[in-house]
């Protein structure tokens, strides 16, 4: 599958969320948004809201929510009053957050594009880059992190989350899960594209849903220090509503806080 056809596929499968109004793709209420006027606020890029010291006072400063359109976490900190730019794959999901600052007379910028060519931008462009879970729709993260490390000026930090790539190992027979049982099939890193059969990929997406990749721990967590920067911070957070059976076992998001050295 070229490398063009998957990023097309994926905007339109994005796109088809945001209409369905996935999680991700239900914009913030004006209550949100008058608390956190008023300095009232948390950001979440997993289940839990970030850490504070990760954010600290984000007045002023130039933030980037990469790959994280949906109304959510782009008006929270433009309210707070940060300098915002959303850089999103698909239309619908950066159309939330445009309706959420017209709502509400916020000022952000919103960008289509594919997380991996930050192009658009030049070097040091941000404090602070917050991108919740969405590397696992592109094949490789590594060009992400190399990205994200050139955009942020010495000293700023990426605020990352991403899934265990262990919960792409099982079999997604459903019987399973009824059982009880996790049966280890596929190997890390995982691919749709590769590793699923060609009657399951091709159900996939004739469905219209996204493609999805499984990168490993190397590449999520190694990738950034190989990139530049330097981790500061990590945590594990659980699933409120588990999918697979290792979800009621054990966390499976988790989360890095990366600093550009200067």
């Amino acid at each position: 599958m070229h490398a063009t056809e998957l990023i097309a596929h994926n905007r339109v499968a994005w796109n088809r969320q945001a209409r369905q109004q996935c999680e991700w793709s239900q914009p913030v209420g004006s209550d949100v948004i008058t608390a956190a006027r008023a300095g009232r606020w948390q950001l979440h890029i997993t289940p839990r809201p970030l850490p504070g010291d990760w954010l600290g006072d984000v007045s002023g400063r130039r933030i980037l929510c990469l790959a994280a359109a949906g109304g959510q976490q782009a008006p929270v900190l433009a309210a707070a009053g940060a300098e915002v730019t959303v850089f999103d794959l698909s239309d619908e999901q950066l159309e939330r957050d445009r309706f959420v600052a017209d709502r509400g007379g916020l000022q952000l910028t919103t960008v289509q594009g594919d997380m991996r060519d930050l192009s658009a931008f030049a070097d040091a462009s941000f404090d602070l880059i917050v991108h919740p879970i969405s590397n696992l729709y592109v094949p490789d993260v590594r060009p992400v992190w190399r990205e994200c490390r050139r955009v942020l000026v010495p000293g700023g930090a990426l605020l990352a989350s991403f899934y265990n790539p262990v919960v792409f190992v099982g079999d997604r027979d459903p019987a399973w899960l009824e059982q009880g049982v996790v049966k280890p099939h596929y190997t890390l890193p995982y691919s749709d594209v590769a590793d699923l059969d060609a009657e399951a990929l091709a159900q996939k997406r004739q469905n219209g849903e996204a493609l999805v990749f499984g990168h490993s721990l190397t590449d999520l967590i190694a990738g950034q220090t190989d990139a530049g920067l330097a981790i500061t911070g990590f945590y594990e957070d659980a699933q409120p509503n588990p999918r697979f059976l290792l979800d009621r076992y054990m966390p499976t998001f988790l989360a890095t806080r990366a600093v550009r050295p200067g």
